[in-house]
């Protein structure tokens, strides 16, 4: 008995405790969020895009972290701006036209923790690529949404995350 009561001691004692939220974020010092709109400021643009971006990154803090966002004077604050949208042809097919067209978008970002005094400034890229015998406007809305996961995946990553 004395032996099952030492391995019943041993392993309330011994705990293991796991937290998958893939945030660094000390919420007693941080509890606020600013992000503001962020503009399309790219000379070729998708009207929607803007708002899929805003829509997308609010939405990322908002269900990844505890934080409350905050229209203004946040513990946190995000602002910057798109600077381009553009297509370029990325492959050649044997007759000389090309076969794949890649499509980047760019975002300016500010970001500035008031709690430790953090600021940077830095652009963030993404791109995708899409058959050539297709019109852009018939992928668009798929591809637009993939560069704005990964834009706003590698913001968040920035800021708030442990890597």
């Amino acid at each position: 008995q004395l032996l099952l009561f030492l391995l019943c001691l041993l392993a309330a004692s011994c705990s293991v405790k796991y937290q998958f939220t893939g945030t660094s974020i000390n919420y007693d010092l941080i509890k606020t969020i600013q992000i503001d709109k962020v503009v399309n400021r790219a000379p070729y643009g998708w009207a929607p895009m803007e708002a899929m971006f805003n829509n997308q990154l609010q939405d990322q803090y908002a269900n990844q972290t505890r934080l409350q966002l905050v229209k203004r004077g946040g513990d946190l604050h995000i602002a910057g701006e798109i600077t381009a949208y553009d297509q370029f042809n990325k492959a050649i097919s044997a007759d000389g036209f090309s076969s794949q067209v890649q499509l980047r978008m760019t975002v300016n970002i500010r970001f500035e923790n008031s709690r430790t005094r953090e600021s940077w400034e830095k652009q963030f890229s993404a791109t995708t690529q899409y058959d050539s015998s297709q019109q852009l406007t018939a992928v668009q809305e798929t591809l637009v949404t993939e560069m704005v996961k990964d834009l706003c995946d590698q913001i968040f990553n920035a800021t708030v995350a442990d890597w």
